[in-house]
């Protein structure tokens, strides 16, 4: 997969995985992993499906109607690649955090859904729930933060209630933001994500 890595300058630091909305690209979230934790290591992927020529990371059927079969392949093929590019560059593996946006919060919520040591935790602006009727794996110490737009069309809020209640379920240890906005990508909700990651790494070095 197209990416581009930046080695940590903090050893204790995680790696970010940065998951581009869709049409965007691998560079268009490193402003958000600079405010979120300029010491960790970047590993920003851009997604292998194409849609009227804009990446995705992986297709739909319809706007919010996801094609299940290529969603539960590309998740495998995202999994796949990191467990790869942790070999490759090093980094341990245990410890990636995904920010995503949009559809590559989709893709990072599949991880989750999927694979029980995919992630360490998430930072998930304007997911939807990847797949429905199924039995997540055990989530316990995974941290995820997710950020709604109270007027989101695109996500609307029950999408956001529905995934909190199921990562919940799973027993991840969730908390929702919410914007008075629609299903742009705000910097106050890119704040408040880099509040929550501080005081998440604040209780970790505490326990």
């Amino acid at each position: 997969m197209k990416h581009i890595f930046k080695e940590g300058t903090h050893p204790a630091a995680p790696t970010l995985l940065l998951l581009h909305g869709t049409g965007g690209t691998e560079t268009d979230l490193l402003p958000l992993a600079e405010k979120i934790d300029k010491d960790a290591a970047v590993l920003s992927v851009r997604g292998n499906v194409l849609e009227n020529g804009m990446p995705r990371f992986f297709r739909r059927l319809a706007e919010g109607v996801f094609d299940e079969a290529d969603l539960i392949f590309r998740t495998k093929e995202l999994k796949d690649f990191l467990d790869g590019a942790a070999k490759k560059y090093e980094f341990d593996r245990n410890h990636v955090i995904a920010i995503g946006y949009s559809n590559g919060a989709n893709i990072a919520a599949s991880l989750l859904f999927h694979y029980e040591n995919s992630l360490k935790g998430a930072i998930l602006h304007h997911p939807m729930v990847p797949r429905r009727n199924i039995e997540l794996p055990n989530l316990t110490g995974r941290h995820i933060f997710i950020a709604a737009g109270k007027n989101d069309l695109m996500c609307p809020p029950h999408e956001s209630l529905e995934l909190q209640d199921l990562l919940s379920g799973a027993h991840a240890d969730v908390t929702v933001h919410w914007e008075n906005n629609g299903h742009q990508l705000t910097w106050t909700e890119v704040e408040a994500a880099a509040g929550w990651y501080r005081k998440i790494r604040l209780r970790n070095s505490e326990d």
